[in-house]
């Protein structure tokens, strides 16, 4: 369907999506339901409204989309009103009502033609399709039709049924909102306003997939600030609303183009944010990078995103996006033996490596250390000296088993860079490896790493042993625990923790140390 969508900031043109599926989105106040007003009046002949949350209540001052279901409906409201004393009825009920006559004319119809052939079909009833679904989505309960009533039972044995007023506001709303798009007109644009509302993460995207394949002459317009709900419309065109003006009706939004290089919800995650980016290494609770740089850059959304190729591929793609976003961003990830040259390129991608092997190792930064120490009333150089003799006995110990590791690192790049990819044929792929054996030298790559390490040792440079020494046991065979009267690595990371939530000078020191380390 091609759907007029509603006046943009800066544009002149009337803009034109065309789409079986829109997701409007942005966060609370951004004016998503002055957006849906407008699509209903541009397409007013034929848009309907669906709102789950507002049918379960009575509501004033809007139009419902069961005003005008004929005489049936009107005949059994005003029988509900004489006998019940009813005086208004929400749109649930009124849905619920009209349902149960359509059910009851549908199977006076069927009694009828059977009377006159035995082999007539009995109808397929839209309280039939209600329950199928239904029944889907809650699985240990299921509908009953009783004398012209709804009634719920438990898939149990010996349960009863009890009436269908007694639901979960849940069960209300799906029966509700399959009733609702199976009542739209033919060809409806249906505009739903907070589809996930009141609906557990296991269900909302089913039943909403669901829907649409019931529907599939409709367009489906969703207004959400729900991120993984607009993620799951795999098939749908997305907007995203940042703010209307409401004096000139005019809504300063975007449509999200599709990119490969990060995943969508996250994508609409940060939009929503509106803060600087950071991508880390890592995962959301376990990893010390994601309980780390939160509280080191508190002014940046800070993504952990699994392992270093991850943190470079969207960092990259989201920068490749900034004049539509307009956000600035960087990404840290771990040294892991990387050369200047490797560093360097990185850097110019906005992505950072700290000056330190692992990132435990940032928790061993002397200023660190000796933050600590103080605060713990110990003193601080003779901590300090203490942790570091140890750090360099440590690393003079695992001197060999380093200087392979960088030395393994060093030849893999060296073959990476050397390979000639114009190669064809057999005989001259054979030849440019013995060319490239020739080329490099192992024996002096590895004497001249384990030279400089060595170096490392005798001159008791701690800063360079925290930058080349991979070995994520150091924190804790370093005695750094124990000399400061801490239990454990983890109790120590917590402290830090504490001490930059904070946000004092102590934290200033901690967080500068840290920065300084990653150059930024």
């Amino acid at each position: 369907m091609n759907l007029l969508l509603p006046k943009k900031s800066g544009e002149e043109k009337d803009i034109i999506l065309n789409t079986n599926v829109l997701v409007v989105i942005g966060t609370n106040g951004a004016g998503k339901s002055s957006f849906g007003k407008s699509l209903l009046e541009n397409h007013r002949d034929n848009a309907e409204k669906i709102s789950g949350l507002h049918a379960l209540f009575l509501q004033d001052g809007e139009e419902s989309l069961f005003e005008n279901m004929g005489r049936g409906f009107a005949h059994m409201q005003s029988l509900v009103k004489e006998r019940l004393l009813i005086p208004r009825l929400s749109d649930y009920e009124k849905l619920a009502l009209h349902l149960l006559w359509d059910e009851f004319e549908l199977s006076a119809n069927f009694k009828e033609a059977y009377k006159k052939d035995p082999n007539t079909t009995p109808p397929v009833t839209k309280i039939d399709t209600i329950q199928r679904i239904w029944e889907k989505m809650f699985p240990h309960n299921r509908l009953v039709r009783k004398a012209g009533f709804i009634e719920l039972m438990s898939t149990n044995k010996d349960s009863e049924s009890y009436a269908a007023g007694r639901m979960s506001d849940s069960e209300k709303l799906v029966f509700y909102l399959i009733g609702a798009i199976l009542e739209a007109r033919e060809k409806a644009l249906l505009v739903i306003e907070e589809p996930e509302t009141l609906l557990h993460n296991s269900i909302k995207t089913y039943l909403w997939d669901e829907l649409e394949k019931l529907r599939p002459d409709c367009t489906f317009v969703y207004l959400t600030h729900d991120i993984d709900f607009a993620a799951s419309r795999t098939n749908s065109e997305r907007v995203w609303i940042r703010s209307f003006d409401a004096d000139k009706k005019i809504w300063d939004y975007q449509i999200i183009e599709r990119n490969e290089g990060f995943p969508e919800g996250l994508y609409l995650e940060i939009l929503g944010s509106r803060k600087p980016i950071l991508f880390i290494e890592g995962t959301n609770t376990n990893s010390i990078d994601s309980r780390l740089y939160p509280l080191i850059f508190p002014d940046y959304l800070v993504k952990p995103m699994g392992g270093c190729q991850k943190v470079i591929e969207t960092t990259k793609a989201f920068s490749q996006l900034k004049d539509f976003h307009m956000l600035d961003s960087m990404g840290i990830v771990d040294r892991d033996r990387r050369t200047k040259g490797e560093i360097d390129y990185l850097r110019k991608q906005h992505i950072f490596v700290p000056n330190v092997a692992e990132v435990e190792n940032l928790l061993m930064l002397e200023h660190v250390i000796k933050t600590v120490a103080k605060r713990l009333m110990k003193n601080a150089d003779e901590v300090f000296d203490q942790v570091k003799n140890n750090v360099i006995h440590l690393f003079e110990k695992d001197l060999d088993t380093q200087v392979i590791l960088h030395a393994k690192h060093l030849v893999r790049k060296k073959l990476e860079t050397s390979m000639d990819r114009k190669i064809c044929t057999k005989e001259e792929l054979a030849n440019h490896v013995e060319r490239i054996r020739d080329n490099i030298d192992v024996e002096r790559i590895y004497e001249t790493i384990r030279q400089e390490f060595n170096n490392y040792i005798h001159t008791k440079d701690y800063q360079n042993i925290l930058r080349v020494y991979n070995q994520k046991g150091m924190l804790p065979q370093s005695r750094l625990c124990a000399i400061c009267g801490i239990s454990s690595k983890e109790s120590y990371l917590n402290f830090i923790l504490s001490i930059l939530k904070e946000n004092k000078e102590d934290a200033m020191i901690i967080r500068d140390a840290i920065k300084a380390s990653l150059g930024i």
